[in-house]
């Protein structure tokens, strides 16, 4: 089994992971943005294509193609489930990254964290990103492009706890474990 938590930055992804994962048997946090940190101290911008020269990893193609990639390597060597907290809001990226997750394992679920930007820019102050930075630049991109089927089960977290969020998660992942 897979669980794709998305959502904008500060929406409670990792959060509502960290939390999840004790409730999962044999799982373990995947968190592809490690793979885009280590994307960008291996490859310079002297080497990047002219598309990949841009403040966001998920913009070099490597990344979408490493994070599948080191899934099912991980899936091979220690027979966990995954449980993938990111911001992926990007079509073509998501369409990958999905599509090779569920070749992967058939059993994927993705819930996308859905907030208000107030609350959104009131968690970004309180973890203390700075406003104007670019998690606040990113807010707006993500709240735009969210909205559509193919972010398939939304979660609105206003007003909830992290555990509220988590058993949704939970309750609806038993429920429709194939």
């Amino acid at each position: 089994m897979i669980v794709m938590i998305n959502g904008a930055f500060g929406s409670g992804k990792t959060s509502a992971a960290t939390k999840l994962q004790p409730l999962i048997p044999n799982s373990m946090i995947y968190d592809p943005e490690e793979i885009g940190y280590m994307l960008r101290n291996v490859i310079a911008d002297d080497v990047r294509m002219e598309v990949e020269k841009t403040d966001d990893f998920q913009d070099m193609e490597l990344w979408k193609v490493l994070t599948v990639k080191v899934a099912r390597e991980i899936r091979q060597k220690y027979d966990k489930h995954l449980i993938v907290p990111m911001t992926i809001y990007k079509s073509e990226q998501f369409s990958y990254i999905h599509r090779g997750l569920k070749e992967l394992d058939a059993n994927l679920f993705h819930f996308t964290l859905m907030t208000s930007m107030e609350t959104l820019h009131e968690r970004l102050l309180k973890r203390g990103d700075e406003p104007g930075g670019w998690t606040f630049k990113q807010a707006a991109k993500c709240a735009e492009a969210f909205h559509g089927a193919r972010f398939e089960e939304y979660i609105q977290t206003d007003g909830q706890t992290t555990d509220d969020v988590v058993n949704v998660i939970i309750s609806k992942v038993l429920s429709n474990r194939k």
